[in-house]
């Protein structure tokens, strides 16, 4: 069982442009979610963090604009990768839309082919371990794509939850996932698992960890969830 498909969380007024976004994301095996206006965008990222958020500027009520300004102003939302979409075209709408914090700004009408290869490039950068790339962390070494995990040089033997696991923590060193995060990110939304069951996975991978040696690096924060580190 391979890592859950990024979630991406698309932001548009414009039905038709839903349509396609959605289509084209689903069709490269992206999970889509889809938000209407700045306000159902700001309850569904409360609800399930995205990976990644698509977000048009023109909106009635909370503008795109907005809605970056107030993602970036929190610790949990501050490093979403988020791509703004306009029709706006001129550079100081471009600058502006940068520098209240969006990763990348599209100008309408744009090419899908180019949309997703943006999508993909802001995933590679913030979520590496879906791209097969190498994870460190310390003396703990994750290789995604043969599968291989070290610590201080020495291999740690992992069962295919307990890496999806370790994945998801050294993605994001630090930061605290919620047991329901977690079971979003390693077991998928489709599958209907306990919450429990992750407390029994991180109590193995812990185990895993230490089994050569060495301090115990997840973190568990009561009332919250676990961190690496």
């Amino acid at each position: 069982m391979s890592l859950p498909a990024p979630n991406v969380l698309v932001v548009e007024d414009e039905a038709a442009q839903r349509e396609i976004l959605a289509y084209n994301l689903e069709a490269e095996g992206f999970r889509v979610r889809i938000a209407r206006d700045g306000e159902e965008a700001m309850t569904m990222i409360s609800e399930e963090m995205p990976d990644i958020v698509v977000l048009d500027w023109m909106m009635p009520n909370v503008s795109g604009i907005e809605v970056c300004r107030r993602l970036r102003a929190r610790s949990e939302t501050k490093a979403v990768p988020i791509i703004m979409l306009s029709a706006r075209s001129e550079e100081f709408d471009r600058v502006r839309g940068l520098e209240t914090g969006a990763d990348d700004y599209v100008v309408k009408p744009y090419s899908v082919m180019e949309l997703m290869a943006r999508i993909r490039t802001q995933l590679r950068r913030s979520r590496p371990a879906t791209q097969g790339e190498v994870l460190e962390y310390g003396d703990i070494t994750l290789d995604a794509e043969t599968h291989r995990v070290t610590r201080d040089g020495k291999l740690v033997k992992l069962g295919p939850t307990e890496f999806r696991l370790l994945s998801t923590f050294l993605e994001r060193p630090g930061r605290v996932f919620s047991r329901e995060q977690l079971l979003d990110r390693v077991w998928g939304r489709d599958i209907y698992v306990d919450t429990r069951t992750v407390d029994v996975h991180v109590g193995r991978l812990r185990k895993a960890l230490c089994v050569h040696g060495g301090g115990d690096p997840l973190r568990t924060v009561r009332g919250a969830g676990y961190a690496l580190g």
